[in-house]
Order: structure tokens, then sequence, then C-alpha cells
């Protein structure tokens, strides 16, 4: 993901970035007006290393490009959407994390289509839908009336949600506001209020300090100067801690990724909707965030699923989805972190395959 993030943020900064040499004149730069010390340049040569590296492993895997399913336009509250479709039965609507990420990610779930329709959707501002002309375009309810615009759309009266990390905070949503078009609601790995989105960022700094130091003294140099996570230097040096020291219980069950579709990640979008310092402080949209007090009263069958070593929605929060929520089907994977379905994925799909099933 690491890499998903870094070459999408060098894609959307202003010029000076958008070229590869140019983190090496930053780094330059950064290393005389900050004093920086062996241990934190060696991070940046780690970081510039990286990043070559990881065109050639592009270029080394293009033979083997994802073919998407079919997909099209629809125009829903002014703005094209992208969606594709796979598999046959009811429609289950699949709302991707970030937030800013695309559907891509969500292609793992590809094995459920012979358990229902598979709607994959780039939200607006993600991957081939429009993007916004001006920044406040973008909020969480206008994502959550995305995805009642696409429900009338194509026609379906009632649909079921699957959400994944900031997902389940488009769906929950959804479900509190059109619970009689919803017929079942899956959360992975979801958050419910913005104290539990600050307890990701807080948590995710505690890690990445005590395995990182060298990395996190640089970046606590930049913060003293008053840089902030949105700011280029910011960005560029958090991308150097290992996000699977948060996302992972075994960094070697990689996310599905398809590096050749187009604003794979929408930078900008993640800062609108969660603060100007969303690494540090949640502000904005997801500041106001707060479902607890409505869960209790939704009817449609709910299926909640966590992971054990999921430092990002931490199962100190997570297991508090039995009081909130305490109608729905809660289950605790033992030997995951943030995405399940990577790392027990044939518990993760048989449950969600029996969760559709079932006439209830």
């Amino acid at each position: 993901m690491f890499l998903v993030h870094l070459v999408c943020y060098w894609a959307e900064a202003p010029a000076g970035w958008a070229l590869m040499p140019q983190p090496l004149k930053a780094y330059n730069s950064l290393a005389a007006n900050f004093n920086f010390n062996y241990y934190q340049m060696k991070y940046c040569i780690r970081l510039v290393g990286i990043t070559f590296l990881s065109f050639f492993y592009l270029a080394s895997f293009s033979q083997n490009k994802y073919i998407h399913p079919e997909g099209k336009f629809i125009t829903v509250n002014g703005a094209k959407l992208w969606i594709e479709s796979l598999g046959k039965g009811e429609p289950l609507f699949m709302i991707a994390g970030g937030p800013g990420n695309s559907h891509v990610n969500l292609h793992v779930f590809d094995t459920l289509k012979n358990s229902c329709q598979l709607i994959f959707i780039d939200n607006f501002g993600r991957g081939k839908s429009d993007t916004a002309a001006h920044l406040k375009e973008y909020s969480v309810s206008r994502d959550v009336e995305d995805i009642e615009g696409i429900r009338k759309a194509l026609g379906f009266e009632k649909i079921s949600i699957y959400g994944q990390s900031y997902g389940t905070v488009v769906a929950q949503l959804y479900a509190v506001k059109y619970a009689h078009h919803l017929k079942k609601l899956i959360i992975e790995s979801g958050f419910y209020n913005a104290k539990m989105w600050q307890e990701n960022d807080d948590n995710s700094n505690r890690q990445f300090a005590e395995q990182d130091p060298e990395l996190w003294d640089s970046l606590m140099v930049l913060r003293k100067k008053g840089y902030r996570s949105s700011d280029s230097l910011h960005y560029t040096l958090y991308a150097g801690f290992h996000i699977f020291l948060v996302y992972a219980y075994c960094p070697d069950n990689k996310r599905f990724e398809d590096n050749d579709y187009p604003n794979n990640y929408n930078t900008r979008l993640y800062y609108q909707l969660v603060g100007h310092d969303a690494d540090f402080h949640v502000g904005n949209d997801i500041a106001k965030f707060d479902v607890t007090a409505q869960l209790k009263y939704l009817k449609m069958p709910i299926l909640i699923m966590a992971g054990r070593y999921d430092r990002v929605s931490v199962p100190k929060f997570s297991v508090l989805y039995k009081k909130y929520c305490p109608q729905a089907k809660f289950v605790m994977f033992e030997k995951s972190g943030h995405n399940q379905e990577l790392e027990e994925p044939g518990e993760t799909f048989a449950l969600i395959s029996q969760f559709l099933l079932d006439k209830n």
C-alpha cells in the first residue's frame, strides 16, 4: 500500500514533486535545513531506493495485468461514476476504504461471484469517476447519497452493502438513513465514531515511534517546524513507515493491486474528509462522525468482522460493537489484521457467503 500512496501522491503533488529525481533534491534540502543525522538520512535514501525498485517491479509484472469485469458510467448527482459488475444474484455493493481508494483492492472478493452480484464502485473523486473542481465538493454525505443514487440508477429495490475501513462509515450512515432499501450489512474493520478513528491515529503513531525511532525523530523535526500531514515533505517522510506494522498479522499477506488503474488513491480527498493533519488529529467530516446511538435500532441482518492484530481498527474499540450493535453477528478473526480477506481468506469468504445465503 505504501507504493500506491507514494506513486499517487507524486501524481497529484505540485509540479516540483511530480518528477522522480525531485525527492533527491528535497532530501538534500531537508538535510541542510534541519541537520539530519546519518540514520535519518538513511531512511530518506531507503525511501528513494524503494521507489525506483518499485517501478522495476511493476514493469516485470506488466504481463499479468488484471482483466476487470464489465463496467460502465452512471451519472449520479451531476457526476459520472464508474461501476463494475460481476456475478449473478442479489446485489452486494462494495464500498472501498481510504477515504480516497478506488474499488480496485476489492477485487480480491471476486470469488464471491457465485453467491451474489458484486457491484464495485469508484465513488466520486476516485478511480475512473469524475473528480471535483473544488475540494469542498468531497464529503462523507456525498458518498452516502451517491450510493443511493447508484441503487436507483440500477433499478434495485433493495441492496446489501459491504464496507471496509472508511467504507464502513459510508455503509453505516447509509443503513441509518436508507434502512428500507438495505437488505443486509457487512462491516469489516469498521469505525463507529470519530473517537475510534482518533485511536487509529494514536495507536499507529505509537507503533511507528517505537519500531522506527530514527524515522520518527526525523518526522518530529518537521512537525516542530510547523509541517503537517498534508504538506509534501511530511507526507513523503510519513510514507516511509512500514504500514504492515499496523495493518497486517503477517506482512507477506499482500493486498490485491492494479497499479495501472487511474486515480487509485486520491490524497487530496483523504485530507479533505479527515483533516489537513489527518495522520495525527482527526478533523473535518470524520471528526463529526458518530453512529453509536443509532446502530442498535437497525433491523436488517448485520455481520461485523474484526481482526485480532488490527492496530488501525483496534480490538479494544471494535469489540464495543457488541454493545452498540448487539443484534449483529460479531466475528473476531484471530490471525488477521485490518484485512481479513487477505489473511484468512477461506474463513472470510465462507462466512460472507453463508451470511448472504441465510434467509433471515
